[in-house]
């Protein structure tokens, strides 16, 4: 899943990022209150990892402005300042969640898993597609009961399509929300990483889950295929 990082610690921003990655993220980062609003009112983003202390414009800020914009993104508020005024004056502003400096990789993805979960009643902790199971949490796929072994840009495309299982969806969304902002290759790397999808978790059980809706893009079958 997509996830927006607006951390003006370069260093700690980098690191979260790359902590995330490696947990199947994608992540795109921006370094001050103003980038960030700009980016999350663009809608492309699963959730949004907001920092309170920002240059241009607070977390505070970003925050009230996105959800008198209607834009309901989930938002975890990220910051080095502890106390029960701050957390409640950030969830009263429309942020869903809220974590303490320092954190543990461990917790921050916890709380995002858990946020994702939430933000809508078809994402429940465990994908199921017919026979097709994928758990984000673990990091686990299977069909028919058996392990599927996934890259990761191959589980994150999966994941992609099975929250959205039952919905054409286009090369240019899979592309936003998959790949990160500084893919600049041709768009057709979608169908080539369908293809590799298809050789796990269609050929080997006679089974056609990923459709190809020309002109479109793809859709999953909500039955499995």
């Amino acid at each position: 899943m997509r996830v927006l990082l607006v951390e003006d610690e370069r260093l700690l921003a980098a690191a979260t990022a790359r902590a995330l990655t490696a947990e199947g993220f994608t992540v795109d980062v921006a370094h001050d209150g103003e980038q960030g609003l700009w980016r999350a009112e663009q809608g492309l983003y699963d959730v949004v990892v907001l920092d309170i202390m920002l240059p241009a414009l607070s977390g505070y800020d970003v925050v009230r402005r996105l959800r008198a914009a209607d834009v309901w993104t989930p938002v975890l508020m990220l910051t080095a300042k502890d106390g029960e005024w701050d957390e409640a004056d950030a969830l009263d502003l429309g942020a869903d969640d809220y974590v303490v400096k320092p954190f543990s990789t461990v917790v921050l993805v916890a709380h995002l898993r858990a946020l994702l979960r939430r933000g809508a009643p078809a994402r429940p902790a465990v994908l199921t597609a017919g026979d097709l199971e994928l758990d984000p949490g673990r990091r686990e796929c299977r069909r028919c009961g058996q392990p599927v072994a996934l890259t990761p840009r191959e589980f994150a495309l999966l994941e992609y399509l099975m929250r959205r299982r039952g919905e054409a969806v286009s090369k240019t969304d899979i592309l936003d929300h998959v790949w990160d902002e500084n893919f600049d290759g041709d768009v057709n790397v979608v169908e080539v990483y369908i293809g590799y999808l298809r050789r796990k978790i269609d050929a080997p059980f006679d089974r056609a889950a990923i459709e190809t809706l020309r002109g479109t893009g793809y859709r999953l079958s909500s039955s499995g295929g």
